[in-house]
């Protein structure tokens, strides 16, 4: 497997490039024909628990937090958050590495920052309750996740952080897909925003991700994968949002 920082331009950020670099070199990032949730036929695959080993881990952790970071640099108005909250499943590893990263990064700004994340089943014995850490009561938080294509997982985190009392500032996610939301009718041709753009729309949260479907095409370009950038370019003028 080669490396990926050749084909990048200089101008990506390093972090971004490394993310990359990780996802092609460890199958998390794969390339090919999958059919999603939505029943789209997809030409490309993200699955964030493969990043199952140390390096993978520090890997992924670099890439949110600096995204985090750059998501922070340009929302000034944006507080830096109480908590980094992952949704079960996914999310929680994705939050607990990506905050030592932040600590690691800048301890004076990070370093009381908490993590929480959500039971799939609230507990009714021992501390109870449906939520394993920091409690949100009154609390900034920030979401971390892997990928959102339909959006449900994504209002029912901002759902459990409201009925806990907390504010959800924003949403970070490792790839954004720029794909309209599905329909009983998906070769419609109907113009729709993304699952990220209605939940800005719908909940005013602001969204960031670490790199999106323009970031991949550009990277078939670069390698001289001709096929499978074409692919994603078609997918892309299928169901591309109008957000």
């Amino acid at each position: 497997m080669h490396s990926i920082g050749s084909y990048i331009e200089t101008s990506i950020p390093g972090f971004k490039a490394d993310f990359l670099d990780s996802c092609l070199s460890a199958n998390v990032l794969t390339f090919g024909t999958y059919t999603l949730k939505s029943g789209r036929q997809s030409p490309y695959f993200f699955n964030a628990g493969s990043f199952h080993d140390a390096d993978l881990l520090s890997a992924i952790a670099t890439a949110y937090a600096h995204t985090i970071i750059s998501f922070l640099t340009d929302n000034p108005g944006i507080p830096r958050p109480d908590v980094i909250f992952g949704p079960a499943y996914k999310g929680i590893p994705l939050a607990c590495c990506t905050l030592l990263e932040l600590r690691r990064i800048d301890r004076a700004r990070w370093g009381q920052v908490k993590y929480s994340f959500n039971r799939k089943e609230k507990k009714d014995h021992g501390e109870g309750g449906g939520i394993v850490g920091a409690g949100l009561q009154d609390m900034t938080v920030l979401v971390i996740d892997d990928v959102i294509t339909a959006g449900t997982a994504m209002r029912e985190t901002i759902e459990i952080v409201r009925q806990e009392g907390g504010r959800v500032v924003g949403f970070i996610v490792a790839v954004d897909r720029m794909e309209k939301m599905p329909s009983a009718n998906d070769d419609d041709g109907v113009p729709r925003p993304s699952a990220m753009g209605q939940i800005r729309k719908e909940y005013g949260v602001p969204t960031a991700s670490i790199v999106t479907l323009d970031d991949l095409i550009e990277l078939l370009r670069k390698k001289g994968d001709d096929k499978d950038m074409e692919r994603l370019k078609d997918y892309r003028s299928r169901y591309l949002a109008s957000d």
